[in-house]
Order: structure tokens, then C-alpha cells, then sequence
């Protein structure tokens, strides 16, 4: 097995390529308006970092969301345009189960990162590996009660700790694609049918920022 796992659904630009028994390379960098420009040079130098070239992967796993739409699109455009090349299925998983894996938590908690508009996308766990609740986005004060206390991971849940009072510095603040392939070849040992992914499609929960104009200026030749 070699897995490439990448995700650009949060601001960090992540990507990590797996053997099925460990990680051997991994690029992270956070920057929200660079996904594009960023994740293509990461996948080349994880690569090289490795030791292998691209039509050596076998398996595919791409970040689904939730996240906003431009740059979640860059990470699933990338990972079909890859899939369709090498013929082999791209695998999605739900970001914010990235960052629980990562965690390694044994008992519940939370995850949340930023959704801007003042939202957060959110989830609940009852460990690393078994989500419960969400993914949902919502403002943070009107999941106050059901987050408050309650441990908590991401840079969603940092951003607004004053809702998130279980914050945990020791936790992950961003998504990582080395904790992404770790639970994918989880998944794909348990099941290498890939009954247990989701289709690559961009989870949103909620409608794009940018709109079309609803009234154009008619301009007549004179």
C-alpha cells in the first residue's frame, strides 16, 4: 500500500503519504489564501521526501470538509484529477474526523474549526475514532451549552474559547493529512472494500459566499 492522503478544507495546506504501517512523509503549511498555489509543490515534495513517484500510489484519500468553498475545492480537484490519472478511486473522509483521529482521545470531546461569517463547523465524539454528532456549523453561542466543558480541539473551538471553555492547548489546532491517511488505512484494513469512506465530494453545509449578481446593468449601443 501506498496512500496519499491531502486535505484543504481548513487554512492549513496538508498532505502525507502512508506505507500502511506508518507515515513516511508529511508537508503542513497554514495559509488560507494559498491552496492552489501550495498543495501541488507539497504533494512533489512529500514525494520526493519518500522516495517515490506518483504512479506508485495506490490509494487516494482526500479531505471532504466541512470547509469553505474555494479551498476545499482545490484539495478534491486535486485528489479526482490524481485518481482519474492513475486509475484508482479517491477516498473521502470528513475533516473534522481528521483532527479527532489526531487527538487520540479515549473519551468524548469536541472539534471545531473556523467557518467565518462568526460560525464555527462542528462536531462531537466519543473518541478519536467514533463521531456522534455533525458535522453541523452553527454560531457559537447558540451551541454554548451543549460544547461548554467539554474538551476541545481545533482552531475553531481556540478562536472562540469563550464558548469552547474545554479548550485544550494540547490538542490539535489544525488538520493534519498524516492523521487523515493513519485513519484511512484504519479504515481500508477493516474493510478494503472502502464501504467505510465517503464519495469525494465537497461537504459545504451551507451556501457559497460569492453570489450572482441578481440584476445586471443593461448597456445599450448608442
Amino acid at each position: 500500500m501506498l496512500l496519499l492522503a491531502l486535505d484543504t478544507a481548513t487554512p492549513a495546506v496538508t498532505v502525507a503519504l502512508h506505507d500502511g504501517d506508518r507515515v513516511l512523509a508529511r508537508a503542513d503549511q497554514v495559509d488560507a489564501r494559498r491552496h492552489g498555489e501550495l498543495l501541488l509543490p507539497s504533494v512533489d515534495r512529500v514525494l520526493r521526501a519518500a522516495g517515490h513517484e506518483l504512479p506508485e500510489v495506490t490509494h487516494l484519500v482526500a479531505g471532504v470538509g466541512p470547509g469553505p468553498y474555494t479551498g476545499l475545492r482545490v484539495g478534491l480537484a486535486t485528489a479526482e484529477a490524481f485518481g482519474a490519472a492513475l486509475g484508482i478511486p479517491v477516498h473521502g473522509l470528513c475533516t473534522l474526523d481528521g483532527l479527532a483521529h489526531a487527538t487520540g482521545l479515549d473519551t468524548p470531546f469536541v472539534v471545531a474549526t473556523d467557518a467565518r461569517r462568526k460560525e464555527v463547523y462542528w462536531a462531537r465524539y466519543r473518541d478519536a475514532r467514533t463521531r456522534t454528532g455533525g458535522p453541523a456549523v452553527d454560531r457559537p453561542a447558540d451551541i454554548a451549552d451543549a460544547v461548554a466543558g467539554v474538551p476541545a480541539a481545533g482552531a475553531g473551538a481556540r478562536q472562540y474559547a469563550d464558548t469552547f471553555t474545554g479548550v485544550r492547548e494540547n490538542l490539535p489546532e489544525h488538520q493534519s493529512a498524516a492523521a487523515l491517511a493513519a485513519l484511512a488505512v484504519e479504515k481500508l484494513t477493516a474493510d478494503p472494500s472502502g464501504a467505510g469512506f465517503l464519495p469525494p465530494r465537497p461537504l459545504y453545509l451551507r451556501r457559497p459566499d460569492a453570489k450572482v449578481p441578481a440584476n445586471y446593468k443593461v448597456v445599450t449601443p448608442r
